[in-house]
């Protein structure tokens, strides 16, 4: 079905929802968005507007949706950057992987889609082709897009060990057999471990029965294991203070979950 391209006081309103998109401003975003469908209902262009702002509520399967009836949109660079983002989230990796490469096929230039390309391939294991578009996002919005930060595996094992100390004793007691493990990313088998996924950016995760679930008969080494992700710590920080940081805020949040906690336990606990 073709549809009747969108008049210059309607792409003027598409403009502005994407700068309340830009500006944080969702819920004014998805109520223009909503009133714009209601007028030209399934114009392809006004769903990748509304799997962009389905994006940023954090419904992905929704994104998927609207961008279903968006092939034929005005920019399908975006519409395939926008479905490899969707497609990213809800963790399929690979179909995110083939859309960030269409993407980028018609619009090499769009950094942020060389930087999603990077951390789907990183989850395939393909640290190379990671690398590159890492660096090709960074190249073209330096700002935006800068390079991880760089830390020794003994260096981040340390600011590891230390937000351990920094646990009131009390609960380092309870943390003598829960092993604390460093993994350079969620393997997909965690992600998936859930329903809806876990999200592939996530920094740290505990595994298992927390104590209050826990049973007199459960076996040795039955609570799990708190995760750490390497690589999705070392990206989220600046400099070496806020890694420092990221990972006490990370430990502690894990350690609450082990416990059983809720948001009054933990600042009682002294883990708020």
């Amino acid at each position: 079905m073709r549809y009747d391209a969108l008049s210059d006081p309607e792409w003027e309103q598409v403009d502005r929802v994407w700068e309340m998109i830009d500006r944080g401003e969702t819920d004014r975003a998805r109520k223009q968005t909503d009133r714009l469908l209601e007028e030209r209902p399934r114009h392809p262009d006004l769903l990748v507007l509304d799997g962009a702002v389905a994006l940023e509520e954090g419904e992905a399967g929704r994104a998927l949706e609207s961008l279903a009836g968006a092939m034929r949109s005005a920019d399908p660079a975006l519409f395939f950057h926008l479905r490899a983002m969707a497609h990213y989230l809800l963790v399929h990796v690979e179909n995110a992987r083939d859309d960030a490469e269409r993407a980028l096929a018609i619009h090499p230039g769009r950094p942020e889609t060389h930087d999603l390309l990077a951390k789907a391939l990183e989850l395939l294991g393909d640290d190379e082709g990671a690398a590159e578009h890492a660096d090709e996002a960074h190249r073209l919005d330096p700002e935006t897009y800068a390079l991880p930060l760089e830390v020794s595996d003994e260096e981040f094992d340390l600011l590891v060990e230390r937000s351990l100390l920094e646990l009131p004793p009390r609960v380092r007691e309870r943390l003598q057999e829960l092993p604390v493990l460093v993994e350079p990313l969620p393997s997909l088998e965690i992600l998936t471990s859930e329903q809806p996924p876990l999200p592939p950016d996530l920094l740290g995760l505990f595994v298992g029965r927390d104590l209050l679930e826990r049973r007199h008969d459960d076996l040795p080494g039955a609570p799990g294991a708190i995760y750490l992700f390497r690589r999705n710590l070392l990206r989220s920080c600046a400099d070496r203070e806020e890694l420092a940081r990221e990972i006490r805020v990370t430990v502690q949040h894990e350690v609450g979950h082990f416990l059983g906690l809720d948001e009054d336990d933990l600042e009682q606990w002294g883990l708020a």
